[in-house]
């Protein structure tokens, strides 16, 4: 069974291409930065592995309209591995996932501000003044959120619920 579940974050927009010939059809490219389990001496190191992923039709058309850097989703495919003779004649191989489904891993509003955050912390790197600390995107008309991009529910409301 070649089956791979993975959940990261896109380290850049994807890479829209089209196949030639007479079916020809939409592919997407792009890189997860999927984070490694820390060990408890590592202390604040953070270390992720950065996995190619390429998905055809329906999924490259969805990664074209909605993905984009900093996004975190959640990617399940298959394994393919392939080889290609390079302008210098030198083999490559390569290791890729298929894409069989994508789905995001977490609501907008967060997904903005943790790419605030990332943007953030790489500025930080190599600017010796701190930027600014940034509050998450106000909720949109949805009435009262909870900052986890959730809505509140009001109490006593049990009682009109058809469940229980």
């Amino acid at each position: 069974m070649n089956r791979v579940i993975l959940m990261g974050r896109l380290t850049r927009d994807p890479d829209i291409r089209y196949s030639q010939g007479e079916n020809g059809m939409e592919v997407a490219r792009y890189t997860l930065a999927v984070d490694r389990r820390r060990r408890r001496d590592d202390n604040n190191q953070q270390n992720a592995d950065f996995i190619s992923c390429v998905a055809f039709g329906r999924s490259a058309e969805f990664a074209e309209k909605y993905l984009h850097k900093g996004t975190k989703i959640l990617v399940s495919g298959r394994i393919q591995t392939g080889s290609y003779t390079n302008r210098e004649g030198n083999r490559v191989y390569t290791t890729d996932v298929v894409v069989e489904d994508q789905e995001f891993a977490e609501s907008r509003a967060a997904s903005e501000a943790s790419s605030r955050q990332y943007a953030d912390a790489y500025n930080n790197s190599y600017n010796s003044a701190p930027a600014p600390q940034q509050s998450a995107p106000a909720p949109a008309d949805f009435g009262s959120e909870s900052g986890d991009g959730f809505m509140n529910i009001p109490d006593g409301i049990d009682e009109e619920l058809p469940f229980q």
